[in-house]
């Protein structure tokens, strides 16, 4: 996952003005950091989008939504 799938999922999955409220306010368990402080820090994306859809308890099919192909 690239940074900027990260961001595209988080937008997708919990809209744009939630989802960067999110990354930006949330305390990640297991890293101690927010999302945004952690991909600064160099934990890669798909690591956090991980802890994220963890800790919002995402479903599968939002977890991986970044492994869908659009053209489908």
């Amino acid at each position: 996952m690239k940074h900027s799938e990260f961001w595209n999922a988080v937008e997708t999955v919990f809209g744009p003005a939630y989802g960067r409220s999110l990354a930006q306010d949330l305390v990640l368990p297991g890293l101690g950091v927010t999302c945004v402080q952690a991909l600064d820090d160099g934990v890669a994306p798909e690591r956090v989008w991980g802890l994220l859809c963890d800790e919002t308890e995402r479903s599968d099919a939002e977890r991986w939504i970044f492994r869908s192909d659009p053209r489908r």
